[in-house]
């Protein structure tokens, strides 16, 4: 086994049973992705994340919400004002996390036209392959 599979934590992500499985399947959404990118200069409220994540639904801005809280990577804080005032942050797990997920974010905003000449070229040979 190679050093670089060994972790101190005892979880092996390749194992079918492994409970790191379901944070990864968490961090494969590209909203969970953007909303912690979005916190990641400091909080903002809910309104504010929605107009920064277009395209998102309210629905799932709040779900996506909600699991983050769940796994300790968002805090919300409610001011007792009327309207109710709810504010989001990143915990310092959330932050921890914030740095590796901005860098792909980053990647993949530079590589964007590499990966679209990659699919033209594999769709121009689905197409002499159908042909």
């Amino acid at each position: 086994m190679d050093s670089e599979d060994c972790f101190p934590s005892g979880y092996d992500a390749f194992r079918r049973t492994c409970p790191s499985h379901a944070v990864l399947e968490t961090l494969a959404s590209k909203w969970v992705h953007l909303v912690i990118c979005a916190l990641r200069r400091g909080r903002l409220r809910n309104g504010e994340l929605a107009r920064k994540l277009e395209g998102i639904t309210p629905k799932m801005l709040t779900q996506t919400l909600r699991i983050l809280e769940r796994d300790g990577l968002v805090r919300r804080e409610v001011f007792p004002v009327i309207p109710p005032r709810v504010e989001y942050e990143l915990t310092e797990l959330g932050q921890n996390l914030a740095g590796l997920l901005n860098q792909i974010r980053a990647w993949s905003e530079l590589h964007v036209p590499d990966i679209k000449d990659a699919r033209a070229r594999a769709a121009e040979q689905q197409e002499d392959l159908d042909a």
